[in-house]
């Protein structure tokens, strides 16, 4: 810990300039900005650290996903192996249509309509699924939106009312030496930083990951719609 000496007339005093001694010596109100900026903060990183796993688990379970989708196996083979064990938002999408198409394909999706009914059915369903998986990967992004946009004012506050400690130290020493203003000054700007600390990082994870819930719902629609006419298709063929 870093410690500075200040020479007084009185004598020599040591004053912790360290992150626990700023703690420690500053009032209630700073106290409680430097508290509720580090828990913020933790928060913020648990978040960043949830979401990066995963959006990179989801990125990589639809690779595999649509790999064995796409590698010619029957739809109803692929929906009895993936069914019971569907975890991530594109077998969720498939599993939720291919429910659907399995209750209501038949005889009766020979009548037009009924295939046109059907397929409105299976559409729905599939928008209904991806929105419900886009807005479970959203959660909490909103929390780091708003950590980045109001820390660094949480902080400023801090910092106002340290300078305004400090001022006060002045008028009632009636000294305007270093060893009295240094303690308030440090308080105040360890409170900037703690604000930029938390603001940052949340910012940042957000833009990114903002970006890839974009590119992945993106990814999902673009399934929907491949799926949705491979699908018709099937409905077509059995209306021949």
């Amino acid at each position: 810990m870093e410690q500075e000496i200040i020479s007084q007339a009185a004598g020599a005093s040591v004053v912790d300039f360290s992150m626990w001694g700023l703690f420690m010596r500053a009032d209630i109100v700073v106290k409680l900005v430097m508290i509720l900026l580090v828990l913020a903060s933790f928060w913020s990183w648990a978040i960043i650290f949830d979401k990066f796993m995963r959006f990179r688990r989801v990125f990589a379970q639809a690779d595999r996903f649509e790999e064995v989708f796409w590698s010619g196996n029957s739809l109803e083979e692929l929906y009895e192996r993936v069914a019971p064990r569907a975890s991530h938002p594109m077998a969720l999408v498939f599993v939720a249509a291919m429910r659907e198409w399995i209750r209501a394909s038949g005889p009766r999706a020979a009548v037009s309509g009924i295939s046109g009914s059907l397929r409105e059915r299976i559409d729905k369903i599939m928008s209904v699924t991806l929105s419900r998986e886009i807005a479970a990967l959203e959660r909490y992004l909103d929390f780091l939106a708003t950590v980045g946009s109001t820390a660094p004012f949480i902080g400023l506050f801090g910092t106002v009312w340290g300078i305004m400690n400090s001022f006060q130290a002045i008028a009632r020493s009636h000294n305007t030496s270093l060893a009295v203003v240094a303690p308030g000054i440090a308080e105040a700007l360890f409170a900037t930083a703690l604000g930029l600390f938390a603001a940052i990082p949340a910012v940042i994870a957000y833009n990114r990951y903002n970006t890839q819930l974009g590119r992945y719902s993106e990814r999902l629609e673009g399934f929907s719609e491949e799926f949705s006419a491979v699908l018709s298709r099937r409905i077509e063929e059995e209306m021949d």
